[in-house]
């Protein structure tokens, strides 16, 4: 790979990795109905749990449950562990992109799935 490919790689993922760990400080604007809040009202899971118990201030039940749907449609339960655990360990999250085994390889590309996803359902921008 390039330097140049490898540097584009490197701010790609870490563009993914804002749009899901901001998630949950994104804040409540005026929509006039919240999109997700149909589908996420019971969803609960790791990633839900992680979103909730951040620092995030703006963080709250509808969308931490959104972003918990979007796993749960994209993440097997071991992948949303790993994920979760980016909230409290960011610097996991990098390691994992950047690392060459091809475990960590796959998992990522589930993962850039996954936020992906999250942002489609939950209208994260």
């Amino acid at each position: 790979m390039t330097i140049n490919g490898a540097r584009q790689m490197k701010v790609a993922g870490i563009l993914i990795l804002a749009v899901v760990l901001t998630a949950c400080s994104n804040s409540n604007r005026s929509r006039g109905t919240n999109d997700y809040s149909v589908v996420t009202r019971a969803a609960s899971g790791p990633i839900s749990r992680a979103c909730l118990s951040s620092d995030r201030k703006s963080r709250n039940s509808q969308l931490c449950g959104c972003i918990q749907a979007a796993a749960d449609r994209t993440l097997s339960k071991s992948d949303q562990n790993l994920a979760a655990s980016f909230y409290g360990n960011p610097q996991k999250a990098q390691d994992i992109r950047q690392s060459n085994r091809t475990g960590d390889e796959i998992f990522w590309q589930k993962y850039k799935n996954y936020s992906e996803t999250a942002e489609a359902i939950c209208q994260i921008r």
